[in-house]
Order: structure tokens, then C-alpha cells, then sequence
């Protein structure tokens, strides 16, 4: 803890050495819209948070968060606060959700990119550091926010601008961890963070049309801060994306299919439509093992074989004494002794599998 403290005291005094006053421009408007409402049957769900820039609807079980970044359609600091306060909701309140669909509202932009006087402002107020001292503050940065007292010296100095950028990684990196389903139903153009928040999805799906998706950030002077730099990697491979990011050139909905930037391409009046096809078929899986999946391939496949190979054992045990395996496990032995035949190896039991999420059995209640 002490060591913790002089790093923070450190990093404090390396940014008020170098800024007196951190931009309050960086704080933009927390002003609230009314009060969204969640309905999955005939249960009404009032969302105790009000947010102006993600309104949802719903279907179901599944939920669909409109994005409204203004008339440029862009992600500042208030969006980024609304997603993780929707996050917080979906672990903590309202765990029957299975599915959640992104789409934005403007009609030509599923997020046009990131506020640019946010990431200005921020640079601005940012000494300029060696490599090794910005290694520093990032850390520090990540090491104090959530630690009362601490974090809020901190948000007295650049710091502040740190603390915003991990916690916006660490709220995409809490979709990854996540049992629901994220989709993203990219209804035009996403450059730099749109991008990059597509990319935090489980899955992207694309309007065909005159649109692009990519990393142009280089041609702003920066790289790409919301994860690009590592998501794309692991989407379309180290050298494509790295020749992409480099030249800063997006790419259309077809060459984005061709290279798996993207899942799917549809016509535009098909989207959501498609989108929620998927988002229900998946959802119909059980929720605890698309979250032990998700977490094993994100986080196992960017480690060595063997340390990917010890996080799938992990939630292996984890997962495999829960009842809902069990009893499905349980199910296909007993149907194996029954009929004398391997069910998933029945063409007509493995489809209608597929189609309910899991084995079906002569008794409910397979999904929790």
C-alpha cells in the first residue's frame, strides 16, 4: 500500500508540475432524460437510471440501446458514463437479460467517431512524458480510480484524463466477462471509437451501403485509444490491421466481411431485424456458459497456449458442477441408454437442440 501511495503522490505531483488546473470542459453535461423503461413479459422493469444518450426499447429479453451523440452522432464522456451505468444494471438489477443490441439513431452514423475536444482537451492537459513516466501514470491511473480520497485528488489533475480512458476499457472489457450477448447493429459509419466500441461486441453486424468502418486516428496525430489497437489485431490479424491503422484508411461493409472485421452485411431495412434474430437464438443458450466461453476465448486466447489452456480448465470447474450442466449432461446420458444412439448424432434431436440453446429434456428449467 505504501508503494501504491508513492506512485500515486508521484504521478500527482509529475501533473500539477506541469498543469495547475485540469479542463472541467473534459466534465460534460450529465443532464438526464426521461426515465427509460425495461418490459420482458408482462413485468415492467423501471430503470432507476435516466440517460440522454442511450434509450432502450425492448424485446423480450433482449434489450435495444438506441445511441444519440448529437447531430455529428459522436461518443463523448457522458456516453461512455451512460454505458457503464448500463452495464451496471444489466450485473446487478436486471439479470433476466440476455441480449443487448447497439445501434445509433442518426441515420447515416452508428457512432461517427469520438468526440475529438474530449480527446483534445484531455491531450492539452497532459505534461509531456517520456514513455516510461507515461507508462506510470496509466497505471497509477488505473490503480486509484474506485479508491475514495485518492481518486478524487486525481481528478484535480491529468490523471483525471487516465482514470477516463481505463475505465472506458474497463467497461468494455466487463461486456467481454459477460454472459449477455452484445451485438452491434452498425447502422452506418464507425470510425475510431465507434469502431472500436463494435469491436467490444460479441458480434457486428453492418448495413450494406455507402458506409465505412476503421481506424483513422493517425491522421489526427494519435493512435487509437479505445482498444483498436488490440481488438483489431485479434479480428483481422497483426499485419492487416497494422497496415490499416498506419494508413488510416476505413474500409466498406463488403471488404470488412471479407476480412472478418465484420459478421454479417444486410440491407439496411433488414438490420435490426437480423440483429434480433441472432441476439434471440443466442440468448437461448445457458447464460452461465456463453459467460464462461466469452471469458475463455477474450482473455485465454491472448495468453500463451498454456496459460489460455489453465483458464479453460478453470472455468471447466468452475461450470461443470452447476446444476443446469448437470442436468443436461445427465439428460443425454439417460437419452443415449434410451435410444441406443448418440443424440447429437441424431440429425432431427441435434436441430431442434440448435434451435431451443440446449438438450431438450422432459423437464423445465434449463437455463439458469
Amino acid at each position: 500500500m505504501k508503494i501504491l501511495k508513492s506512485a500515486v503522490l508521484s504521478a500527482v505531483a509529475i501533473s500539477l508540475a506541469a498543469c495547475s488546473h485540469y479542463s472541467q470542459s473534459l466534465n460534460t453535461s450529465n443532464s438526464k432524460a426521461n426515465v427509460s423503461q425495461i418490459k420482458k413479459g408482462s413485468e415492467m422493469i423501471n430503470s432507476e437510471i435516466q440517460r440522454k444518450h442511450i434509450k432502450l426499447e425492448t424485446h423480450d429479453n433482449v434489450l435495444i440501446a438506441h445511441l444519440d451523440g448529437g447531430p455529428y452522432q459522436l461518443m463523448g464522456l457522458d456516453m461512455a458514463e451512460e454505458l457503464s451505468e448500463l452495464l451496471d444494471d444489466l450485473e446487478k438489477k436486471h439479470t433476466s437479460v440476455e441480449a443487448v443490441i447497439f445501434t445509433g439513431d442518426h441515420p447515416d452514423y452508428f457512432i461517427a467517431h469520438a468526440d475529438v475536444r474530449w480527446l483534445q482537451e484531455g491531450g492539452a492537459s497532459i505534461p509531456k512524458l517520456g514513455l516510461k513516466t507515461s507508462s506510470l501514470v496509466a497505471r497509477t491511473s488505473k490503480s486509484i480510480r474506485g479508491v475514495p480520497g485518492l481518486e478524487q485528488l486525481a481528478e484535480l489533475t491529468p490523471l483525471d484524463g487516465g482514470m477516463q480512458l481505463d475505465k472506458l476499457h474497463e467497461t468494455f472489457l466487463r461486456m467481454n466477462r459477460s454472459g449477455v450477448i452484445f451485438i452491434a447493429a452498425l447502422n452506418g459509419s464507425a470510425l475510431g471509437l465507434g469502431s472500436e466500441f463494435a469491436q467490444a461486441c460479441d458480434i457486428r453486424i453492418m448495413a450494406d451501403g455507402n458506409y465505412v468502418i476503421g481506424q483513422p486516428e493517425i491522421l489526427l496525430g494519435i493512435n487509437p485509444g479505445g482498444g483498436g489497437t488490440q481488438r483489431l489485431t485479434r479480428l483481422v490479424g497483426t499485419h492487416r490491421a497494422l497496415m490499416m491503422m498506419l494508413e488510416g484508411k476505413p474500409v466498406s461493409p463488403k471488404v470488412a466481411l471479407e476480412i472478418g472485421y465484420v459478421d454479417e452485411v444486410v440491407p439496411k431495412d433488414q438490420l435490426i431485424d437480423k440483429a434480433l434474430e441472432r441476439a434471440i437464438y443466442l440468448s437461448k443458450r445457458p447464460k452461465t456458459a456463453r459467460a464462461a466461453i466469452k471469458r475463455a476465448a477474450y482473455f485465454g486466447g491472448s495468453e500463451t497456449l498454456e496459460e489460455g489452456l489453465h483458464r479453460e480448465r478453470t472455468e471447466f470447474i468452475h461450470i461443470s458442477p452447476t446444476e443446469t450442466a448437470q442436468k443436461l449432461m445427465k439428460g443425454y446420458l439417460e437419452q443415449t441408454d434410451q435410444r441406443k444412439k448418440l443424440p447429437f448424432y441424431d440429425a432431427e434431436v441435434f436441430q431442434e437442440t440448435l434451435k431451443s440453446g440446449s438438450l431438450p429434456l422432459a423437464s423445465e428449467g434449463n437455463k439458469k
